[in-house]
């Protein structure tokens, strides 16, 4: 069974090994010694093994794995701990209660203004048309045109302020983007932590196992389609022999107990 967690390892830090490592298989044709590669072990096999061995090799690191941690943990203490991220969050409700605000009379006021529309010149023609006609209706033709001019008006508004929103929130989001910047402290630790997860631990890993694989005793190389011959890697069943023939040593010696049966007498001892 191969053990594919890594109890000294964070979850959010596990794939930043699967990372490293997939980049050290990947270069290997730029590091002398990982040149072997494919001869006895292809990538698949190594990559298997390393992955087993997940644990020991981050063990390699433990220090400066600690020292990255710790950065992290401190630095988002800070960020909790600080006032301006529960105002900047307010601030942030309040803009977009403004924008929902904004969004729903833009959508509104040319619909309630064409609808008007609509209605006072239904009307007003309607009206034009009997004889004779009444003195209102040229006044509900002339309320139904400014409606119209008010139904412009509005989609000009709702699409002009559409506009200046959507360039607003891309402002926002690029300044919000730039305003996070990663500290220059935890970047130095996460770089440290990184290169020597890779020099003292995966990269020895895979040396030895390339140069000699029964020294990589423990990991087993599951066997891949192609891959011919899986060399020993130090892993050997148990001795399990099956007891000898009889005639084999000798056996110990084994005798039923002795019982024997109480003195019956015979019919001429019968009772008197």
């Amino acid at each position: 069974m191969h053990m594919t967690s890594a109890p000294h390892l964070l979850t959010e830090d596990r794939p930043e090994f699967d990372r490293l490592l997939d980049e050290a298989l990947r270069t290997a044709d730029e590091r002398p010694e990982l040149a072997t590669l494919g001869e006895r072990l292809n990538a698949e096999q190594l990559r298997t093994m390393a992955l087993s061995a997940r644990a020991l090799l981050s063990a390699a690191a433990a220090a400066e794995y600690d020292h990255f941690v710790k950065v992290r943990e401190e630095l988002r203490d800070v960020a909790l701990s600080t006032p301006s991220g529960a105002a900047e969050n307010d601030s942030g409700q309040d803009e977009d209660d403004g924008a929902g605000a904004f969004a729903v009379v833009a959508v509104l006021a040319p619909v309630l203004a064409g609808t008007a529309m609509l209605i006072f010149l239904l009307v007003g023609y309607s009206l034009k048309m009997i004889d004779p006609e009444p003195a209102f209706a040229r006044t509900m033709v002339t309320a139904g045109w400014l409606f119209g001019a008010l139904t412009v008006a509005a989609l000009l508004f709702a699409v002009v302020g559409l506009l200046v929103a959507a360039v607003r929130n891309s402002s926002t989001e690029v300044a919000a983007e730039e305003s996070v910047p990663v500290p220059d402290e935890l970047s130095r630790a996460r770089e440290a932590w990184r290169n020597a997860l890779l020099e003292r631990g995966i990269m020895p890993f895979l040396r030895d196992a390339l140069a000699d694989p029964s020294a990589v005793s423990g990991y087993p190389v599951p066997r891949t389609p192609g891959a011919g011959r899986i060399p020993d890697l130090g892993y050997t069943r148990p001795d399990f022999t099956s007891p000898g023939a009889p005639s084999q040593g000798t056996r110990p010696g084994y005798s039923s107990p002795d019982f024997t049966s109480p003195d019956f007498g015979g019919p001429e001892t019968g009772p008197e």
